[in-house]
């Protein structure tokens, strides 16, 4: 009972600073699908969105990689158990954890090819159609 608590009060000690516009600084790693790592990096917590951390992975991303994302939109991070919304910044992202340090924040990274390529064309699967007609006149 007493980590609900201790948890509840980091939260709103984490929405006071949001209000007060206290720019906590924190690092932000990328664990990507091989277990590398893009980063750390730093940035602001209530002024860097998702997006932003998106196109930030996009330009990083390692050119030796087997499967490279084209867009911000082709990413989706994940962190603590949940896939994170564009519109939102880092430190609503951020669970807080207790003991853990509150600046060192490690993301995972999900590629999803845009849903051209992953959805093979319907028309090229069919075969042709053949019209056989068994009537018989007399």
């Amino acid at each position: 009972m007493a980590e609900k608590e201790g948890a509840k009060v980091g939260a709103e000690e984490m929405e006071e600073r949001e209000q007060e516009g206290e720019a906590e600084e924190v690092e932000v790693k990328f664990r990507l699908f091989d277990g590398s790592d893009i980063g750390p990096i730093r940035c602001n917590a209530a002024a860097t969105t998702v997006a932003a951390l998106k196109d930030r992975v996009v330009a990083d991303w390692p050119k030796d990689k087997s499967i490279i994302p084209k867009t911000a939109s082709d990413v989706k991070l994940i962190s603590g158990g949940k896939i994170l919304e564009n519109d939102k910044n880092v430190a609503q992202c951020r669970a807080p954890f207790g003991d853990l340090p509150s600046s060192a924040i490690t993301m995972h990274v999900v590629v999803q090819p845009s849903s051209a390529k992953s959805k093979p064309d319907k028309k090229a699967n069919k075969l042709p159609k053949t019209t056989r007609c068994s009537c018989t006149i007399l």
